[in-house]
């Protein structure tokens, strides 16, 4: 298995160009006129596990579908359109501040797969919607990946911030529960 470390994590090199701004602090503020109830993407990470590789990584292009996977690749919404699609779970993380300090609060899991030769890939925008939103609210979304993407990702999260993982709620650790090394 690969090492999971911050070292790892694409995109950090890259040039900033034009992009979206991301809202940021508290939308509802002042008169409550614009902006407000617009969800905050503060705390929110797009985590990458690839199985195939027993790797993770942070690509923050994903917040607006610019990550290294998706680039130079047709998104289509039907599987069998990517007969030989690498799998990727792109896997929505947030973090809340508690009592004993930040923690894992919210993880939402999204089946990507990517044809980069054929340039073809398939999402499904309403799961990304969805799992996003889960996410953000604090709800736990992985039961659907398979065992081995769930222990890369258990291990990266555990990686990148021990005490944040041990901070983390007992429901959290269930939906771990089972995830196993290849």
């Amino acid at each position: 298995m690969s090492e999971f470390s911050k070292d790892n994590n694409k995109g950090a090199e890259k040039k900033r160009g034009s992009q979206f701004n991301i809202l940021s602090g508290d939308a509802t503020k002042g008169d409550g006129g614009f902006n407000a109830g617009a969800l905050s993407l503060d705390h929110v990470t797009p985590v990458f596990i690839d199985p195939a590789e027993d790797a993770a990584f942070i690509d923050m292009g994903a917040l607006h579908a610019r990550s290294e996977p998706e680039k130079r690749v047709k998104f289509g919404p039907d599987k069998s359109n990517v007969p030989d699609g690498k799998l990727y779970w792109l896997v929505w993380v947030s973090t809340e501040q508690g009592e004993n300090g930040p923690f894992y609060a919210g993880l939402g899991a999204c089946e990507m797969l990517v044809d980069k030769k054929a340039r073809r890939a398939y999402k499904s925008m309403p799961e990304h919607v969805n799992n996003l939103d889960k996410a953000i609210k604090g709800r736990i979304a992985i039961a659907h990946m398979d065992e081995h993407s769930r222990y890369i990702l258990q291990e990266y999260l555990k990686a990148f911030n021990r005490n944040m993982w041990d901070n983390s709620t007992e429901e959290l650790y269930e939906a771990f529960r089972g995830a196993a090394e290849q």
